[in-house]
This record gives structure tokens, sequence and C-alpha cells, in this order.
């Protein structure tokens, strides 16, 4: 009984060693998209990640006229609450959207 475990773990053994050995074939469709990936990941351009010195002057700029026109329309809106309509602030509210829009643009680049 003690020698047949030995010899039947390296019955397993032998028997599993020729499976291990061999790669599975994959599928043409498999292959097709890994080269299709590997081709993609060539024509992909790397990010740009430095900014001019003209555009980091740019963006704080529009980072701070931006910050100016938001702390200009509370005081408006208490206008409005008092029976006053500011004649400027929906302009000055479509400033800051535009503005709000085009820094996300800028900063996402």
């Amino acid at each position: 009984m003690k020698s047949l475990i030995p010899s039947l773990f390296l019955v397993v053994l032998l028997s599993a060693a020729p499976l291990s050995g061999q790669a599975r074939p994959r599928p043409p469709g498999l292959q097709q998209a890994d080269r299709a990936e590997a081709q993609m990941e060539k024509n992909v351009p790397p990010p740009n990640a430095h900014r001019s010195v003209a555009d980091a002057a740019k963006l704080e700029r529009e980072a701070d006229e931006l910050a100016r026109l938001a702390q200009s329309i509370p005081p408006d809106v208490q206008s409005v609450g008092k029976g006053m309509f500011p004649k400027d602030v929906i302009e000055k509210l479509k400033q800051i959207e535009r503005l709000s829009k085009q820094l996300r643009g800028e900063l996402t680049r």
C-alpha cells in the first residue's frame, strides 16, 4: 500500500506533464483582436503634458475673470429679491458659462 501511493502520484505527474507543455490553440478572432489593439496603440499619439507659459497665463487670466464674475452674482440675486433686476446679470451668467466651458475644454486636453 505504501508503494502504491507514490507510484500513483508518479503516474499522475507523468500523465499531466505532456499537457502542460502544449499551448492551447487560440481562436482566430482573438488573434485578430490582439493585432488590432497593438496597431491602435501605435497610432495613438502620446499626451501633450507640457503647456507653454503663455497657455498657463491665459488659463490663469480666464480663471480670475471667472472668479470675479461669480463673486458679482450674489449681490445681483439679492437685488432681484428686492424687486430690482440688474440689466447685466443675464449677460454675466452667460459669460460665466462661456468661460467655464472654455476652461474645462482647455484643461481636459
